[in-house]
């Protein structure tokens, strides 16, 4: 996609807006393939939770891809664009058995990751196939509040727990058909992650009749020009060669497993927000826009990086400017950003808005959410309307306080 396309949809379809390029995401996900192209079965199921528009999991779905869910909504969302349940893993966190037992019902994967309920599990559904989310204790992400592979995580049985849990499945005589671990996001370092492998293969050693390795994913990818990221292309080699060594010496020739999210959604997506106003104070210059952490909350929660470019003006003299919204807090996108000069009506262009971005908007200050369209065969496919207010109203309960029983009740 370029500028003047992008531009092109804000006039058609208004601002703010998240704009998707699906041919972006096709090629994100045949990189992924292709680097693991020696493996003999290799399984990608894309992360719902990054990305949930029914229509980007109807392009998955297309692709050959499964997909990771986290809560029985991201089921049922899987299953109305079209997966079938065994093209589902669900992967829940802190979730009841009742939940649990609720997807296993629809024939989906099922993922554990609580000694507690994997017990509870595996007394009353001994035939169930079930998979192990395993800590490995190895933080392979860059940043510490998304990495989750850490001891203190909330994710995942502990390594050190494994003879517990070694004892749990011979008393329930469950079947354990996979194992998973997931480090963490923006992985650089692949040497760590492969540490992180190689404990999860003898793991897996003490498990017979296993049908696939599942190893996350955390991939990073570019936030601006001259990034570094993960190199695919290396990981892919090495953990084929690695995973390829296991399967001969378990005896049988596993599922490779992937679920990654981000890399697969992050750079194709693009977020249009309109320029309000152009406020100078004694040593900022705001560019204030209609939008807020309510669209965008990434940098905001995780201080991410988004590229802000001006695609009303790229050819314009470059100043310093910070970009905020307009929710009564403090919301700063980029702070003394190099933007070519903003006027008031101009069009900025977040980058990299793909994946966590509108899957975490919220309706704060009684704003709207915006509308998301797809780029697919160069054209713009309106994918999500624009919420009004009736949505905003839609499930409240207005009480009618004219009605004397009412006014009695407030007194």
């Amino acid at each position: 996609m370029n500028e003047s396309q992008l531009l092109k949809i804000a006039e058609e379809f208004g601002s703010p807006v998240y704009v998707y390029d699906a041919g972006k995401i096709e090629s994100q996900y045949k990189r992924l393939t292709s680097a693991f192209k020696s493996v003999k079965h290799l399984k990608i199921n894309y992360a719902v939770k990054a990305l949930s528009n029914i229509s980007i999991l109807k392009l998955f779905n297309t692709l050959g891809s499964g997909i990771d869910t986290v809560s029985m909504q991201e089921v049922q969302l899987g299953l109305a664009a079209g997966f079938k349940p065994e093209q589902i893993i669900f992967t829940p966190n802190g979730v009841s058995l009742n939940e649990i037992e609720e997807a296993a019902k629809l024939g989906v994967q099922i993922n554990i990751d609580n000694l507690s309920i994997l017990e509870q599990f595996g007394t009353k559904h001994p035939k169930v196939p079930v998979c192990i989310r395993i800590n490995p204790h190895v933080m392979a992400g860059g940043n510490s509040n998304i990495s989750v592979g850490h001891i203190d995580s909330k994710f995942g049985i502990s390594i050190h727990q494994i003879p517990h849990l070694l004892r749990i499945i011979e008393n329930t005589k469950m079947t354990i058909n996979g194992i998973h671990m997931h480090t963490g996001s923006d992985i650089l370092d692949i040497d760590v992650f492969l540490y992180a492998s190689e404990i999860l293969f003898e793991t897996a050693k003490q498990f017979k009749n296993l049908e696939f390795i599942d190893f996350g994913s955390g991939f990073k990818v570019p936030y601006k020009p001259g990034d570094i990221e993960t190199n695919i292309e290396e990981l892919g080699q090495k953990l084929s060669d690695k995973f390829n060594a296991f399967c001969k010496e378990y005896g049988k020739e596993l599922t490779l497993a992937f679920e990654p999210g981000k890399f697969l959604v992050s750079e194709a997506g693009h977020f249009l927000v309109h320029v309000n106003s152009v406020k100078q104070t004694t040593s900022t210059v705001f560019a204030q826009v209609d939008s807020g952490f309510n669209h965008l909350i990434r940098p905001m929660f995780y201080g991410s990086h988004h590229e802000i470019i001006n695609i009303s003006n790229p050819k314009g003299r470059e100043r310093f400017y910070t970009v905020v919204g307009y929710i009564c807090e403090t919301d700063t996108f980029g702070n003394n950003r190099r933007i070519n000069e903003i006027n008031e009506g101009d069009i900025l262009c977040f980058k990299n808005a793909g994946a966590y971005c509108f899957s975490m908007a919220s309706n704060y200050n009684s704003r709207f959410k915006p509308a998301e369209v797809l780029w697919h065969n160069n054209k713009a496919h309106l994918i999500r309307k624009r919420e009004t207010f009736d949505d905003i109203l839609n499930n409240q309960i207005a009480i009618d306080f004219s009605n004397k029983k009412e006014k009695e009740l407030v007194k």
